[in-house]
């Protein structure tokens, strides 16, 4: 059974850090591709990093580039969003997904999703 869970949200100053999580279960981290999603209220579902089978990252939000890094960890099955220089318009649910070819931007070509970690920024 494929199985994505975060951790790692919270409650963050703005300029902190955030280490978020995704570990999956029932396929290996590095056979699929896999990405970070978030959702603010009232807002529509953004891609905002991914990386692919053969470890290559890809950044889609612009406003996150060079605060954000995705990472993973195949002996743990887990994959990170290392989150620094926090803002509060990052505040959001945060998710993490898996689809078998290569990274996409758009939510809808994810089969699999976790149920979400919720990342507040503020003081």
């Amino acid at each position: 059974q494929v199985q994505l869970v975060e951790s790692g949200g919270g409650l963050v100053q703005p300029g902190g850090s955030l280490k978020l999580s995704c570990a999956v279960s029932g396929f290996a981290a590095n056979s699929h591709a896999i990405g970070w999603f978030r959702q603010a209220p009232g807002k529509e579902r953004e891609g905002v990093s991914c990386i692919n089978k053969d470890g290559v990252p890809t950044d889609y939000l612009d406003i996150v580039k060079g605060r954000f890094t995705i990472s993973r960890d195949i002996a743990k099955s887990t994959v990170y969003l290392q989150m620094d220089s926090l803002k509060p318009e990052d505040t959001a649910v945060y998710y993490c997904a898996a689809k078998l070819i290569r990274c996409a931007e758009q939510a809808s070509t994810f089969r699999s999703w976790g149920q979400g970690t919720q990342v507040t920024v503020s003081s």
